[in-house]
């Protein structure tokens, strides 16, 4: 079994076949999925699909890009929204990118630490973006942690070698994407071998992007996670069979709130 950690099916992108994708994820062998809320506006829509599918899970968060939707928001607003609902597993997508800065950065490190707030309130999981912001983004999770423990994931990582080791550090999970099957991501791929910790791994499909090799340029689905999975076992000596079971278990520690049958 492997979970996708990362999955953005709300929207127009899937409307047509969502129920498709869902089946040639579990044909894939891969269940369940978490459906990732990016926008505070969608997430509604997002619950909805997790609601009416048994293996599917959902956020809540407001990504970076989105942070100028509702720079005002609040922790408060946050754990009201949750409503603790029982298919809620994490806060997020939140985070910092400073490459396209569609939101300015006060705005995106005062929705992020509010999100952080929420998330240590709560007890659930912290889904985190970074693009290009590898050292703002290490000093603040260093700070936030001084201020009180949560857990959190660095999602479809793409940073350097210093936040990577600090991150580690904290006690951070991360998350391989399809990037790790391109071609020039030597780099990605490094890390993903020689740093990111065996117990703190897991794997995404971050769809509709970033298809994995020998899809890249399709639209991405979660039924091309075993492609990821592949790639992560070469780089760390894993067979097929223990891939799948180190980064399920994995994702399972990290987003403890989603029931698997026995």
């Amino acid at each position: 079994m492997l979970i996708d950690s990362h999955a953005n099916l709300h929207g127009e992108t899937y409307a047509d076949d969502l129920d498709a994708v869902l089946d040639r994820a579990r044909a894939a062998g891969v269940s369940p999925i978490i459906a990732i809320c990016c926008r505070l506006g969608e997430f509604d829509q997002v619950k909805a699909i997790a609601q009416a599918h048994e293996d599917v899970w959902f956020t809540l968060g407001a990504h970076p890009h989105h942070a100028k939707d509702r720079p005002d928001i609040t922790a408060d607003e946050l754990i009201a929204m949750a409503d603790d609902h029982p298919k809620l597993v994490a806060i997020g997508e939140t985070g910092l990118d400073l490459h396209y800065n569609y939101s300015p950065l006060d705005q995106q490190m005062t929705s992020l630490r509010a999100h952080i707030e929420a998330a240590r309130r709560t007890g659930l999981p912290l889904i985190l973006h970074c693009r290009e912001a590898d050292a703002q983004m290490a000093d603040l999770l260093e700070e936030e942690m001084g201020k009180g423990p949560f857990k959190a994931l660095l999602h479809c990582y793409t940073g350097g070698e210093e936040l990577a080791r600090r991150a580690s550090a904290l006690g951070l999970w991360f998350s391989a994407s399809g990037i790790i099957t391109f071609k020039k991501a030597d780099d990605v791929r490094a890390i993903f071998r020689d740093i990111v910790p065996a117990d703190r791994v897991i794997i995404e499909t971050d769809c509709p992007y970033l298809a994995p090799v020998p899809h890249r340029g399709q639209r991405n689905e979660p039924g091309f996670l075993p492609h990821i999975a592949e790639k992560l076992g070469e780089l760390r000596g894993w067979s097929a069979e223990e891939t799948a079971q180190r980064t399920t278990a994995n994702c399972l520690a990290l987003f403890d709130r989603i029931k698997v049958p026995v």
